[in-house]
This record gives structure tokens, C-alpha cells and sequence, in this order.
């Protein structure tokens, strides 16, 4: 199926092989690279599933870890052989998915020949596993635990959610790594990393023929495995309505999030692209209230709005440095309840849609963007990967006072604060 944006007339070729791995190719001959991205719908929220007629509950941190252990075999590392290759690789692990990728101007073909086959063939000992701890510990003291931008956005998910694993780091904790055994990695390889649940996506200088035909011959076939995720009920109140950490920072760090119910797919993203439009309605940078609080010292440039949100959560945040976190935060609350009062005004919300129309245009011009928009559209199992700019010009301000009265409640309202200490 050719899958084209109205806009810009960009276009993909999206198939499903005979394995059951969805692959999406755009052809982009003007580039000199080729990018392909191999994405799997398993990530750090995923801590228990059935499979084979049993019920799994993983440590924290477990998708991570498997995602490191891949790069390794019995000849090697992965990365190692990227480079021979002189290919740029790297592999992410987020909340609802792990993705491994690479960009290559010569050696392509190799290149995605290696990607499918690390991924596909795990190799993991209790030595290897050993070895790779510390080196996972380290990450999440430098990452988790002595940096406080992540640290306040997680004590800000602890603050809002009650069980939901978004609380914790997607790396896990220095107790959690060290319960992951060689037996869990192939259980979570076997149930997750099915063909069926991987989606590849390439773009530039690259043919879809090409990439059909190397995936022909490096896809396994594998018997079925159903993975059921199984979800932890997550009360729609928030746990606590503030949270205080001290660190070594000069200045207090805050970030005060909105939790309301989340919603799926298109309406996902639809609602996802509502919420940051609000967001910059109400308190970006060229927002009013920003620059109100600017010239009174409230805040200072780090102050930001955005939006988190994924199948099972949904968090509308506003984060940065203020001598006085809890006055930002009710400046904020004051504000919210003065625009759902007057209402939007359909101009300034206009031209707010038309700057994030073109950052969405201007934001897929390079083969590695391009196959990061498809492995994103088809993880969340979306029609199109150029759906961003197709929705955009729909969203309506009727719909964005909608979003205010039901996501941007003072009662579903968190305030995470690192104290200077």
C-alpha cells in the first residue's frame, strides 16, 4: 500500500511480510544516506504479561537491559560491525517501545542485514550479564539519579501516578537490574520480539525492492508466541498533590503536571496535539502569562510547557527554575481558569496551529527523520505517518476549550519541587 502526504506529496510504500513484520519504506533518491529504524512495542511500562499460559512480572528495568544484551553475540558486538560497516548506530528504550537504528551512506544493504539478524538472535550468559550491571548501574546514577532534569520529571510521574510503572525509570534501579537473569531476557525476546510485533522502517537512498528482498531473506519465521501486556489499574487521581526532593542545584527545579484519563490511536494523537497547542496557548514562551512572569521574575528561560502522554497515560506539564515553585503554580491554576472563562481567541490559536504545521513539515526533511515518523506511526498503530499535518488544519478551538475543562483540572494537579541541598 502507498501511503503519500496531501501536503508535501512525500510518500511510503508500507507492506506486510509473510512473517507478519510490517516494513514502510520512502524512497528520498535526493539524499545521499539511507536511514532504517527496527522497532518493537516493548518498553519500560511493560512489567507483566501472559504468554504460554503463564502470568510474567519483570523487574524494572528489564526492556532496557535486554535492549543493551542484544548488541552482543557469540562473534561479538553489533557495534563493532556497524562501524566496520561505517555505519552510524544506536539503539533507545523508551516507556512503550525499544528501537535500534542506524544511518549509512555506503554498505546499506549490509548494514540492515546486521540490524535484523542481532535482533533477532539473542545470546545471553550470566557472564555477560555480570558484566553488563555496572555498567547499567552507572547509567542510572548518572542519568536517574544525579541529574536533576530527570530527576524531577520522575518525581513528578511518583507524585501524579498511583502503581503505573511511567513512575519509574525506564533503565530500572540499582535493586532491579541486579534480579534480571539470562532465562528472563529470552522470555521477554521470545514473547516480545516476535516478527509479527517488530516494524521496520527505511528511508533515503534506498529502494523498496531492496529492502523487501533483504528482508526476505533475514526475517525468521518464527512459531507464534501471544504476548498479553496486562495493565495495572491506575486510580485518575493523582497520589499526592506535592512532592519535594532536595539536591545540589542553585536553584529550586520545578515541574507541575496535569493527569487525566488517556485514550488510544488516532485520538491519541489528536488529543495529544490539542494538549500542546493549549499548552502554548496558555504559558509558552510567546504566551502573555510567560512573559508576565518573566518581567516579574516568576521564571527565567528554562520554563517550558509539553505534553506526555501514551496509550496508558496522559500528562499535561509545565517545568523550570523559580525561587517560588508553589506562586508559578498558582499563577498557572489562576490562568487556566481565566482563559476557560473568556474563552479562546480563534485567531492567536490560528496562528499557533499554523507554526506547529510547519515545524511538523520541516521536522521530517532527513532520512533518519523520516523513518523515526513511520517506526513511530506504526507503534502506535497509526493509519499514516503524515497524519501530524493532516490533523493540525482540524483541531478546532471548540475542542481545545474542551481539553482545558477536562485535562487541565486543579484537582488532577502535581507540583515537583528539587530543593537546593
Amino acid at each position: 500500500m502507498i501511503i503519500t502526504d496531501p501536503v508535501t506529496g512525500d510518500s511510503c510504500l508500507l507492506v506486510t511480510h509473510e512473517s507478519g513484520m510490517r516494513i514502510c519504506v520512502a524512497e528520498q533518491p535526493g539524499f545521499h544516506t539511507a536511514s532504517a529504524q527496527l522497532g518493537v512495542r516493548f518498553g519500560s511500562v511493560h512489567r507483566r504479561f501472559s504468554a504460554d499460559g503463564q502470568t510474567v512480572t519483570l523487574p524494572a528495568g528489564t526492556a532496557h537491559f535486554l535492549e543493551h544484551k542484544l548488541y552482543e553475540n557469540a562473534d561479538g558486538d553489533a557495534v563493532t560491525q556497524f562501524a566496520r560497516l561505517g555505519a552510524s548506530d544506536n539503539a533507545y528504550t523508551a516507556f512503550d517501545r525499544t528501537v535500534y537504528y542506524f544511518s549509512a551512506q555506503q554498505h546499506f544493504a549490509e548494514a540492515l542485514t546486521l540490524l535484523l539478524d542481532f535482533v533477532q538472535n539473542p545470546y545471553f550468559t550470566e557472564r555477560s550479564l555480570e558484566k553488563e550491571r555496572p555498567i547499567i548501574a552507572q547509567e542510572i546514577c548518572e542519568y536517574s539519579l544525579d541529574s536533576p532534569d530527570d530527576r524531577i520529571f520522575f518525581l513528578l510521574m511518583e507524585g501524579l501516578f498511583h502503581r503505573h510503572p511511567v513512575r519509574c525509570d525506564v533503565a530500572g534501579t540499582l535493586d532491579s537490574i541486579g534480579q534480571i537473569t539470562p532465562e528472563l531476557l529470552y522470555q521477554c525476546h521470545r514473547a516480545f520480539y516476535q516478527p509479527s510485533d517488530l516494524v521496520l522502517c527505511c528511508a533515503g537512498s534506498v529502494t523498496a525492492g531492496e529492502v523487501l528482498e533483504i528482508a526476505g531473506r533475514a526475517v525468521k519465521r518464527r512459531p507464534p508466541v501471544k504476548a498479553v501486556p496486562e495493565p495495572i489499574p491506575e486510580p485518575e487521581t493523582v497520589r499526592v498533590p506535592e512532592l519535594r526532593e532536595q539536591m545540589t542545584v542553585s536553584k529550586p527545579q520545578f515541574a507541575a503536571g496535569f493527569k487525566s484519563p488517556p485514550v488510544t490511536g488516532e485520538a491519541l494523537l489528536r488529543q495529544t496535539l490539542l494538549g500542546e497547542l493549549v499548552l502554548d496557548y496558555i504559558a509558552g514562551q510567546s504566551s502573555p502569562f510567560c512573559q508576565r512572569l518573566l518581567s516579574e521574575g516568576l521564571i527565567n528561560d528554562t520554563f517550558s510547557v509539553s505534553a506526555f502522554t501514551g496509550e496508558s497515560w496522559f500528562v499535561l506539564m509545565a517545568e523550570g527554575e523559580s525561587d517560588t515553585p508553589e506562586r508559578v503554580r498558582d499563577e498557572l491554576l489562576r490562568e487556566i481558569t481565566l482563559v476557560a472563562r473568556e474563552g479562546i481567541d480563534p485567531e492567536r490559536f490560528a496562528a499557533l496551529k499554523r507554526a506547529a504545521y510547519g515545524d511538523a513539515v520541516l521536522s521530517v526533511n532527513s532520512p533518519a527523520a523520516s523513518a523515526e515518523a513511520m517506526t513511530d506511526a506504526l507503534i502506535r498503530r497509526l493509519p499514516s505517518p503524515y497524519l501530524v499535518t493532516a490533523l493540525l488544519p482540524s483541531l478546532t478551538v471548540r475542542e481545545a476549550e474542551t481539553l482545558i475543562a477536562e485535562r487541565l483540572r486543579p484537582d488532577r494537579v502535581c507540583l515537583a519541587v528539587i530543593e537546593p541541598g
